[in-house]
């Protein structure tokens, strides 16, 4: 109820703001080279606006870490982290994938691009140290690399570096590969992953990350390097290549969201993405249920904590189904834990999602009919 006054003049009310308690996703964790002051290289810097990497760096960023997060924050972005290397680092090489190491203890990240990859010297250092980010979102199991094709590259050429930055990496990956590079307002060409990443932000912001970052229209970018059309795109989109396209009339836009896995079921970016927010929220809201005694009541307080969060995703339209039982389900048991798994001190619970996939191709089938159309009953 608000409060009455008699005598007009200034009252203080104090405001007790709850904190948001639903798990951030769409933070990136940028890699990139900018000369620094002082023996060491600092830790990763929290951003919440471009202009903050200004105050913390008195000199300019080298390469393209500045544009991608000035790309970042223009398309949606509202956090991000950045781990520097020193572009005066003798193993320039070295220095990115210890860069890369530093956002490991990042609980928040959910994305990591590299802008400055492609300065490295020669196509096997750029395809080392991008199968680098791919290793290390695997390992941490919890965020998705955004990868950049090199400058100026042709369609062959960005297969050839599909085929080699994937080969011999088990699946699942967390990783997507989005070509060609783009114009930014202030007339420079750079790699396209931090417009990318603020996009992912804002589609997660506007709807969640089982929303495919696609159709997306890019802000701050005037022009592609190269101009693809569907013939090209139709080599590329097999191959999980993501490309910007400018479209008549829409300016440019994400025109694809595909993984690099040849796995049809994490073959989406969205899909491959719910899978991982659903392992984060479940580390960061189980952690109670360690050294609890593993007995039936333990199972039902598991199921009773997991379906709760896993219906509101359903609601939201993150799976399939009319129903929250044709979307998801928990089975936690005797039949998931028998004794022997008991024994060793384990606890397993079986969840399934029907996560929905983005309908990439929309075919609208035209009949045509003989004789007149009046006598065409409806269906």
């Amino acid at each position: 109820m608000a409060a009455t006054y008699q005598t007009p003049g200034v009252y203080r009310e104090d405001v007790f703001v709850q904190p948001a308690t639903g798990l951030p996703t769409g933070i990136a964790g940028f890699v990139g080279l900018a000369a620094v002051t002082g023996a060491a290289v600092p830790a990763p810097i929290l951003l919440h606006r471009r202009e903050e990497l200004v105050d913390a760096l008195p000199c300019p960023p080298v390469g393209y870490l500045g544009a991608a997060i000035t790309g970042f924050f223009a398309n949606g972005g509202r956090r991000c982290y950045v781990a520097l290397v020193d572009p005066a680092a003798a193993d320039r090489l070295a220095a990115l994938k210890n860069a890369l190491a530093k956002l490991g203890a990042l609980s928040d990240v959910d994305l990591v691009a590299m802008p400055d990859a492609v300065l490295l010297p020669d196509h096997s250092a750029i395809n080392e140290v991008q199968r680098a980010m791919l290793s290390h979102c695997a390992e941490h199991g919890d965020r998705l690399a955004i990868l950049d094709t090199a400058p100026k590259s042709s369609v062959d050429s960005v297969l050839d570096q599909r085929q080699r930055l994937t080969q011999g990496l088990t699946e699942p990956l967390n990783g997507a590969l989005y070509h060609p590079w783009l114009q930014t307002g202030r007339d420079q060409w750079v790699p396209p992953c931090g417009h990318v990443a603020g996009i992912f932000a804002r589609t997660d912001a506007r709807v969640g990350v089982f929303k495919a970052p696609a159709n997306e229209k890019v802000v701050d970018a005037l022009d592609l390097e190269a101009a693809l059309d569907n013939p090209l795109q139709d080599r590329l989109n097999p191959e999980g290549v993501n490309c910007l396209r400018a479209l008549p009339g829409r300016g440019i836009r994400v025109w694809g969201a595909r993984t690099l896995n040849r796995d049809p079921a994490w073959r989406h970016v969205n899909v491959r993405r719910l899978f991982l927010t659903v392992g984060r929220w479940i580390d960061r809201n189980m952690s109670w249920a360690a050294f609890e005694p593993n007995d039936a009541r333990l199972w039902v307080r598991i199921q009773r904590e997991l379906s709760p969060y896993l219906t509101g995703l359903w609601r939201a339209g993150a799976m399939q189904g009319q129903t929250a039982a044709e979307g998801f389900y928990v089975k936690c048991d005797g039949e998931t834990n028998p004794p022997e798994t008991r024994e060793v001190g384990q606890v397993v619970t079986e969840i399934g999602l029907a996560a929905t996939a983005p309908a990439e191709f929309i075919v609208v089938r035209i009949i045509h009919r003989a004789g007149p159309t009046d006598t065409v009953q409806p269906a």
